[in-house]
């Protein structure tokens, strides 16, 4: 249980920490609105990570209950998987960091806080990353041996509580925090330590036993 509740967080922290799009306009709803309304927005993104985590660890057990024999060699591809989307992000961040392409948008009328937390639910559904992040790292878990009912719900809670801390954390930032947060410097620092959590995700998996 330790062992699921552990990855949960790193999963949850992993998918959270990067301040793109959805974490700038989260802070600069919150400093247009109120903290309800951030609070509100962030427990979305959160939703949204904790059903994806949902999905992936039940999708996860039953693709695994059907390529068990050939699960040794899919928890290498995982774990490249994951080693991917690290390279990914840490490129990412750095080609825009050094390109200076902070994106300012025109800010749309502010939300109440249930249009809020559904909108933002929303947003975070629609983004493809997410999935393949939580289906890799559950794949890549069942390669080592079957987690149970209560392993898979404990891995779910965690990765959701994750989230929602650092959601709720960059929602009640402040503006101070927030300008630092969504800065250039900010976003790389963040992107990069993203990346580094899905490395040592990748490195654990590949030497797990068996």
């Amino acid at each position: 249980m330790t062992t699921a509740l552990v990855a949960g967080l790193l999963a949850g922290y992993g998918i959270a920490v990067p301040v793109g799009a959805v974490g700038t306009y989260l802070v600069s709803l919150t400093a247009r609105t109120s903290l309800r309304t951030g609070v509100c927005a962030a427990l979305g993104v959160a939703t949204a990570d904790g059903l994806y985590a949902l999905a992936a660890t039940l999708g996860g057990t039953a693709l695994a209950s059907a390529l068990r024999p050939v699960l040794g060699p899919l928890r290498w591809v995982c774990m490249l998987v994951l080693l991917a989307l690290a390279a990914w992000g840490a490129v990412t961040a750095v080609r825009e960091s050094r390109g200076h392409r902070l994106a300012t948008r025109t800010a749309p009328a502010p939300p109440s806080p249930a249009r809020a937390y559904l909108g933002l639910l929303g947003i975070t559904l629609l983004n493809p990353t997410t999935v393949i992040y939580f289906a890799a790292l559950v794949l890549g878990a069942q390669a080592s041996g079957p987690a149970g009912l209560l392993e898979q719900g404990v891995f779910v809670l965690a990765a959701f509580a994750a989230s929602a801390s650092w959601q709720v954390l960059l929602a009640g930032s402040g503006a101070l925090l927030g300008r630092a947060l969504t800065g250039r410097r900010g976003r790389l620092a963040t992107a990069l330590a993203a990346s580094g959590v899905m490395t040592a995700l990748a490195v654990r998996m590949a030497l797990a036993p068996g």
